[in-house]
């Protein structure tokens, strides 16, 4: 049985794994918000609407079984990437999930729930943290070489919690994401891995509608994959300097978020709070 991947030529891949990972999406979305509507597991959007929360979930679900389906067909070295990237999307879901579900507003920021586990007080942030911080290390060490382990564990963990920080308004984690994609695809281009980050950039676009309109929310549950599948995407493909200046970027993000409103600050920026609107309800 030929492989895939050696059968068809590089664009031809990630367009293919795009559409599949666009069409279970939409398989799978209808069911997905009935089932979280019924189990009550509801928020109140921006105009007192009540809508499903935690609709990332689709993410990782259409992913899992893209991979699944196109596993037979993967040559041996991109068996490894596939089961990486379907671990990595499973556990950093869940870490979000449980933040959806058990998390509360007390305290917020990776300074304040670091903050209240010095004072014994474990919030779901920083049980996200510790674990992510975890997992990260894990992937890191199996990644590459030792001593980029350090450099590799940041990048996943900070992209992870970067796209968390822009799912504040309906569609930006969504937009964030792609914008991400878009600039590993060119970074990347030729790299092979790059087809599973396509798997969840056509489940994004199937998704957005959904999310720009108000009518659901992706939570932590999703905006944890979506960065779990930057990162670790970046760890694979990008060039150490380019990784590097990636992972600078990423933390002066995160000093800036600390510090200042991102929400604000894309206000006070015609380009940046036109694209924010751009699709959404929002006046």
């Amino acid at each position: 049985m030929p492989f895939l991947i050696t059968t068809f030529s590089f664009p031809v891949t990630l367009v293919f794994a795009g559409l599949l990972g666009a069409l279970l999406t939409r398989l799978f979305l209808p069911g997905l918000m009935g089932m979280i509507v019924e189990a009550g597991f509801v928020r109140p959007n921006f105009r007192g609407e009540v809508i499903p929360l935690g609709v990332g979930l689709v993410f990782s679900l259409a992913a899992v079984a893209c991979i699944a389906l196109l596993y037979p067909f993967l040559p041996g070295h991109l068996q490894f990437f596939a089961l990486a990237f379907s671990l990595a999307l499973a556990a950093f879901t869940c870490l979000g999930l449980v933040d959806d579900v058990w998390g509360s507003r007390n305290a917020s920021g990776l300074k304040g729930h670091l903050q209240s586990l010095l004072q014994g007080r474990l919030t779901t942030g920083a049980l996200k943290a510790l674990a992510g911080g975890g997992l990260s290390l894990f992937l890191a060490a199996a990644a590459g070489p030792l001593a980029w382990v350090p450099v590799n564990a940041l990048t996943l963990a900070l992209s992870v919690n970067a796209i968390n920080l822009l799912d504040l308004r309906p569609g930006r984690a969504g937009k964030g994401f792609l914008l991400g994609s878009f600039l590993l695809f060119a970074a990347g281009w030729g790299q092979w891995p790059l087809a599973f980050l396509a798997v969840l950039t056509g489940s994004v676009v199937a998704y957005l509608a959904v999310d720009l309109k108000a009518r659901a929310m992706m939570g932590d549950t999703g905006a944890n994959a979506l960065g779990a599948a930057l990162g670790l995407t970046a760890v694979w493909v990008l060039p150490d300097g380019i990784k590097l200046a990636y992972l600078g970027l990423l933390i002066v993000l995160h000093v800036v978020a600390e510090k200042y409103s991102l929400t604000s600050l894309i206000a006070r920026s015609p380009l940046l709070d036109r694209l924010d609107r751009w699709g959404s309800d929002r006046q």
